[in-house]
């Protein structure tokens, strides 16, 4: 390379970093005007209130029943120990529901649309759409790490550690939760309680009490919460404390850069209209928060009836595909031949809200880019070892800033920063 090609080169990676700069006050102001539309947005979908109800004496009664299996029983619960005689129908009901699982723990994809098929069967359980709406959310952030932006922020390897990470909750909280599910269902099926199966399919003592009382009195939150505190316990000496996602992604700066990002949004698509409800999760490896994020998530869902009536419209016309063009056609495209090919994705997103066709934004959908994944045999054991976490088991408070679709995009907005410096600064050759 001659000198004056250097010259040139550098001068043009100058331009474009100063005219990266001058984006930052348009997109600070952005945020801030975000943040009052949200407010304005919020309010406006906030009424009419759903009831969540919830018994504290339910509540406290399940908890008694469960701190005292954990006492008196110990390693009794587990398959191995247990001698009662099982009778045909409950044979034959055991291996269907193992059977049914791994068929539907193929993927992110076949995972969501079988929660999806237990809410419409069962509307009830509540947590079976709240879980569908995470794994659609999963289903982005898998994609993402292949998608326009992030594509070029991450290596190969670190993509993949991340796409593990993301995979394997994924698929550990369906591998726990989805018999629980079954078991209700062929329990309504069949006429009588089945959850005396629940110790055959490795699933905490701690759940026992809470289904057995749902079969009872159909009390649909406290079941949904004893759920979000049993798959967050579920994960977290399975993933988050593993040796090997520490080692490789917890502790690595693209975990951080991922939630600086805000690519730990959880975004409920409302309806066909581009409105977004949802949060933002701060600290992914901290058990509490995450507790808390997702009572949050399921008052905000199941506390505001436009929230549901609009998800629930939105969940029944557009299958899930891992893109974000699911729910942003105007922003995102699955096609990669259609997609924005420039340095400056930011200033593109800031001079237009919805991108005119051939300018959106790469999101592929996930059986494009990742493959089924065949994952090493899953240790069990149960979490529930102390009543550490029993405290979590409170009534679910609505949040009152949800409205999303402003934070989003800013969130968005920044992603694309990150992506127009990464090239701006890239070393030339």
């Amino acid at each position: 390379m001659s000198l004056t090609e250097w010259f040139h080169i550098a001068t043009k990676q100058l331009q474009d970093g100063l005219k990266l700069l001058g984006t930052v006050p348009r997109v600070a102001e952005e945020a801030w005007e975000g943040k009052r539309a949200a407010w304005t947005e919020s309010r406006k979908l906030r009424y009419p209130l759903r009831e969540l109800p919830w018994d504290n004496q339910a509540a406290q009664a399940a908890v008694d029943e469960a701190e005292a299996l954990m006492l008196t029983n110990g390693p009794a619960t587990r398959p191995s120990s247990l001698n009662m005689p099982l009778c045909e129908t409950d044979c034959e009901l055991l291996e269907r529901i193992k059977n049914d699982t791994a068929q539907q723990n193929r993927s992110n994809i076949t995972r969501t649309a079988a929660y999806l098929d237990c809410y419409r069967g069962y509307p009830e359980l509540h947590w079976a759409l709240l879980a569908h709406l995470v794994s659609r959310n999963g289903g982005y952030n898998m994609t993402d790490l292949k998608g326009g932006l992030i594509g070029n922020l991450f290596g190969e390897q670190e993509k993949e550690w991340l796409y593990r990470l993301l995979e394997r909750c994924n698929a550990l909280i369906f591998q726990d939760a989805y018999p629980q599910l079954q078991l209700y269902m062929h329990s309504r099926r069949l006429g009588r309680s089945c959850f005396h199966l629940l110790p055959y399919f490795h699933v905490s003592p701690f759940m026992k009490p809470f289904w057995e009382r749902f079969w009872a009195w159909r009390d649909s939150s406290l079941l949904t919460v004893a759920l979000i505190i049993n798959e967050q316990n579920y994960i977290e000496g399975r993933v988050v404390k593993d040796p090997y996602f520490q080692k490789f992604v917890m502790h690595k700066p693209g975990f951080y850069l991922h939630d600086w990002l805000q690519l730990n949004q959880i975004i409920f698509p409302l309806g066909l209209n581009g409105g977004l409800a949802g949060l933002v999760m701060e600290r992914f490896g901290h058990l509490g928060e995450r507790i808390g994020f997702g009572k949050s998530l399921y008052a905000m869902l199941f506390g505001h009836q436009q929230v549901l009536d609009q998800v629930s419209a939105f969940v029944t016309s557009v299958p899930h595909t891992g893109s974000r063009s699911d729910y942003w056609p105007g922003l995102f495209t699955s096609y990669e031949q259609k997609a924005l090919r420039s340095l400056q994705e930011n200033a593109t997103l800031l001079a237009h809200e919805w991108l005119p066709p051939g300018k959106r934004l790469y999101s592929p959908e996930l059986n494009a880019v990742w493959s089924d994944t065949a994952y090493d045999p899953i240790p069990r054991y149960d979490w529930f070892q102390d009543g550490s976490t029993l405290g979590h088991l409170s009534e679910p408070r609505r949040p009152l800033l949800f409205a999303m679709r402003h934070e989003h995009r800013h969130g968005i907005q920044k992603t694309a920063m990150a992506h127009d410096t990464h090239a701006s600064l890239r070393p030339f050759h």
